[in-house]
């Protein structure tokens, strides 16, 4: 099996609603919301509309034809901040890798495309918000992430990135 990794082609933009669902952390034993919880101003901001702001930049990673991740990002504003906010000028990312497929790597691979994207537009540091309990706050931490504030349930995750360290 061998996993490629390209810039989201328009046509798949839908998968970006998948995976936005994926992204959102359930701790274990605990019921799944509906589907429909992506349609919440607040969660849908990260990807409506999307590739029409301008930085938006979404990365898949494909098997043969089936799409199995993706990350994306997004800059926001001061009064329409997402949960990981640090200022208008740093976008924040989304990340999710289908269950089957994940601890393969895929979601260090994934980061290191979208800072090398970032880093070719001049945009040298991103955050993310990642639920205190979820698993993947490890990988984050591995690949460079630094607490920039907690929050009851969450922290707010930061990266300064350079062309050496991605």
């Amino acid at each position: 099996m061998q996993i490629k990794y390209r810039l989201i082609k328009k046509s798949e933009y839908r998968f970006l609603e998948e995976m936005l669902y994926e992204a959102i952390f359930v701790p274990e034993g605990k019921p799944k919301p509906p589907k429909s919880i992506i349609e919440h101003p607040e969660i849908k901001k990260y990807i409506e509309s999307w590739n029409q702001k301008k930085d938006d930049i979404g990365i898949v990673a494909h098997v043969d034809n089936e799409l199995i991740g993706a990350i994306w990002g997004r800059r926001f504003l001061a009064d329409d901040k997402g949960y990981g906010y640090i200022d208008g000028e740093t976008p924040e990312i989304g990340l999710a890798v289908k269950k089957e497929y994940r601890n393969r790597g895929i979601g260090t691979r994934l980061l290191n495309r979208i800072e090398n994207e970032y880093l070719q537009i001049g945009i040298d540091q991103i955050s993310l918000s990642v639920d205190k309990l979820n698993p993947a706050r490890s990988l984050y931490q591995r690949s460079g992430y630094e607490i920039y504030a907690e929050k009851e349930t969450s922290i707010i995750m930061m990266k300064k990135i350079n062309l050496s360290l991605s």
